[in-house]
């Protein structure tokens, strides 16, 4: 009987796994036709309404290289149709007739509203930054004793560590900077950049450390972030204290190809997976999906202050749609699987120069896997990493805040 209902068992096991792959196969192969004729019709809308096509990766090739490159997962990624030939119809294909060029900062499937292009006042380009300073200001020539920067995650902004460390951290010997990346929150959003490592270290440098003088830092960072903060830090490597990552997205000398499966392989279940994959292989169906939530946020944001009755809208909603699809599908493809590659050699100068590293990663986490811990401190040895118990991607800091900056607060206090 045992031995029937153990058969029966892997019976259905294998059905279910059977059963899912089919799925996937037939959802997968329909987004693919999707993201194809959406190529075209981008193509059409694109010099109907702003005088000239928008290029995208469907047949491109990289021009830039080193830590400002385009990662070739953005050329790279499989669809049926585009290896058809497909997808050529939509570069030969050109409107006639008279175009009118857009010079708009937006383009015309991104949200216009004011609150979403209050970037386009900051005339020097720098990043949106929430400072709070507690140290005694009797001298003002005299630099606060500890200077510390974080560094949210994709689709993320400052509201990440303000609304959950900034408030629990006591001690008034420092100043602390959150920034909103570049393409997110309240920072510019620029149609040219590629949002590559390079443009995010250099933005950090020009809006924080350069403005602020600082003479040392420390970093804490979180998920995609992590990448931007190794790389920032390996570059200040004579002035940084300290670096704090969250559930940092590590693959040890991966192609990107395969930090793009590892992250975002194309499954149907959990749905969290599923819309991951949808929004990191398929520009087109993406650009789509930002179209809908992000253009008219403001009339999801109304129906939900109806819904619940409150008049103010979680900040966790309002970080979803506070980007362009231009600047999150950049940031997914250059700086999560581009950049990874190049987490080794910034932790190489991290550690040759002293500078102290710990990992904190909860052992719940569905986003990161959790051998990325296990294997950056394999590869490095001297970086310190702590599995936090029944957390999960987030709640490593959120669900239990106080706990989390009580251990900032050592690790700091350790580099003096």
């Amino acid at each position: 009987m045992s031995f029937l209902a153990i058969s029966t068992k892997k019976w259905a096991r294998q059905s279910g796994t059977a059963i899912h792959a089919a799925l996937s196969l037939l959802v997968f192969f329909f987004l693919d036709l999707t993201d194809a004729i959406l190529c075209v019709v981008y193509v059409l809308l694109d010099e109907i309404l702003e005088g000239k096509s928008q290029s995208c990766y469907c047949n491109a090739s990289p021009h830039t290289t080193g830590e400002n490159e385009v990662s070739e997962t953005l050329l790279k990624r499989r669809n049926v149709f585009r290896e058809m030939g497909f997808l050529g119809f939509a570069r030969r294909f050109k409107l006639s007739g008279r175009m009118v060029k857009s010079e708009k900062a937006h383009r015309w499937s991104d949200c216009g509203c004011q609150s979403c292009n209050s970037w386009t006042k900051n005339e020097d380009g720098n990043l949106h930054v929430v400072v709070k300073d507690s140290t005694p200001q009797e001298d003002s020539v005299q630099e606060p004793s500890e200077n510390v920067i974080f560094i949210h995650g994709f689709m993320g902004s400052s509201y990440f560590w303000t609304e959950t460390v900034f408030e629990h951290v006591k001690e008034d010997r420092y100043r602390l900077f959150a920034v909103d990346l570049l393409g997110f929150g309240e920072s510019p959003k620029p149609r040219d950049s590629l949002y590559t490592l390079r443009d995010h270290v250099e933005r950090i440098e020009r809006s924080v450390i350069k403005p602020y003088q600082l003479g040392s830092f420390h970093v804490v960072a979180h998920s995609m972030g992590c990448l931007i903060a190794l790389a920032l830090a390996a570059k200040h490597s004579t002035i940084v204290k300290s670096v704090t990552l969250v559930a940092p997205p590590y693959f040890p000398s991966s192609l990107e190809e395969s930090v793009l499966t590892r992250i975002a392989g194309k499954r149907l279940w959990p749905p969290l997976a599923f819309g991951t994959a949808v929004m990191s292989w398929y520009e087109h169906v993406g650009r789509c999906v930002c179209f809908i939530v992000c253009k008219h946020h403001k009339i999801w944001e109304s129906l939900i202050k109806l819904c619940t009755g409150k008049r103010e809208i979680p900040w966790k909603i309002k970080d979803i749609t506070r980007h362009t699809h231009h600047s999150a599908w950049h940031c997914m493809h250059n700086v999560i699987c581009g950049g990874s590659k190049f987490a080794d050699k910034h932790l190489e100068t991290l550690v040759n120069s002293g500078v102290k590293i710990h990992l904190m990663q909860g052992d719940r986490d569905e986003m990161v896997p959790l051998h990325c811990s296990g294997d950056m401190k394999r590869s490095f040895p001297a970086v310190e990493v702590e599995i936090v118990v029944g957390a999960d991607h987030e709640s490593v800091i959120g669900g239990r805040r106080e706990e989390f900056v009580e251990k900032l607060e050592s690790i700091w206090g350790s580099c003096r």
